[in-house]
């Protein structure tokens, strides 16, 4: 396990000033293809993307996590839909348990695959032997758009009897009892149960859900944004997300590349982490998304008049220098700015 003093970052700050944390979980993304294609995905994941994690990656994240953060790590594996490719979720997990690595502590699924109960207790019955912790299933209005409610519902229910409900997390529970009609409705109820759903469960702005989503509910002028900088947002993180590519990103900070694990083992990224490393996350470090502006303006990007916080600015931003190839080593890959490889 390593020490704060351990990072680069935290050896150059006084004592009294705030330490970059140790990441003690990472998410693998086993790919960006997922059956839906959510409004507010931070990830912009739908059925026209792509990549796969290879084994080899996995494992690699999920020995460098043990090594940073010991007892304390945790792996959870999510997507796009990590059920659409079982066969390799299934040779992660029986690598891991060949290697003593511990249980992941949680797998999600939006549940689309559970048609029928006998598929549904044979891979929890495997997943269980294979050390899966808990099941994260996704309920809400925006995977409803694209993903039926009794699929859902069932594998709760059956997943409730066979790990137990404190095994279980449904996000959320208050959909999976009472769903929200997303699929045969108009455009207007559409938008009117996507602002409902945010009222009741805010998420943050990145990714797909930092475009017309985020317009929706947007009524924070600049100046409101302006002075909000990102430190504690790197510093307090206490993981990261791995992309199919080796990508890492900082906690759900979707498209903002500060390494890549197949280059660089993911203890010494933690270990190398300083913000000035990248002009990009020096400047949101210090200033946050309003520090971009100046440069975006010049290059052409036009303000919207209201944001939906600090969060969709840097959003917007990203998008127009992926679209522009303005800092393209922090900014991408391409699926998070929904393009495809």
């Amino acid at each position: 396990m390593l020490e704060l003093t351990d990072n680069l970052y935290n050896q150059k700050t006084a004592k009294d000033e705030p330490k970059f944390k140790l990441w003690r979980s990472a998410g693998l993304l086993l790919t960006y293809k997922c059956n839906a294609a959510c409004e507010f995905c931070y990830y912009n994941c739908s059925p026209q993307q792509n990549g796969l994690m290879t084994v080899d990656t996995a494992i690699s994240v999920w020995q460098s996590l043990k090594k940073i953060a010991g007892e304390a790590a945790k792996i959870h594996i999510t997507g796009g839909e990590p059920f659409l490719y079982w066969e390799r979720l299934l040779e992660i997990l029986t690598e891991a348990k060949k290697q003593n690595l511990g249980t992941v502590d949680m797998i999600e699924t939006n549940g689309f695959w559970a048609t029928d109960d006998n598929t549904i207790r044979q891979r929890l019955k495997i997943l269980d032997e294979l050390g899966m912790h808990r099941l994260k299933i996704s309920c809400d209005p925006f995977h409803q758009e694209y993903v039926d409610i009794e699929p859902v519902r069932r594998l709760a229910k059956l997943a409730v009897e066979m790990l137990g409900a404190e095994r279980v997390l449904v996000r959320w529970q208050k959909y999976l009892e009472n769903s929200v009609e997303m699929k045969n409705v108009s455009a207007e109820q559409r938008d009117k149960n996507y602002i409902s759903a945010l009222k009741d469960y805010p998420c943050r702005f990145t990714g797909k859900a930092g475009g017309r989503l985020a317009e929706l509910v947007a009524t924070e002028p600049l100046e409101n944004i302006a002075g909000k900088n990102c430190k504690s947002g790197f510093l307090d993180a206490k993981g990261v997300h791995i992309d199919p590519y080796g990508n890492v990103f900082s906690g759900t900070c979707s498209g903002i590349i500060i390494a890549n694990v197949n280059e660089t083992p993911l203890e010494s990224i933690w270990k190398e982490f300083h913000p000035a490393k990248s002009e990009l996350i020096e400047t949101l470090f210090n200033a946050g998304p309003a520090g971009l502006l100046k440069k975006a303006v010049e290059k052409g990007y036009k303000p919207l008049s209201l944001y939906a916080g600090k969060c969709h600015l840097c959003t917007s931003i990203r998008q127009f220098f992926f679209d522009n190839d303005i800092d393209t080593l922090t900014v991408g890959p391409a699926e998070c700015y929904n393009q495809q490889k």
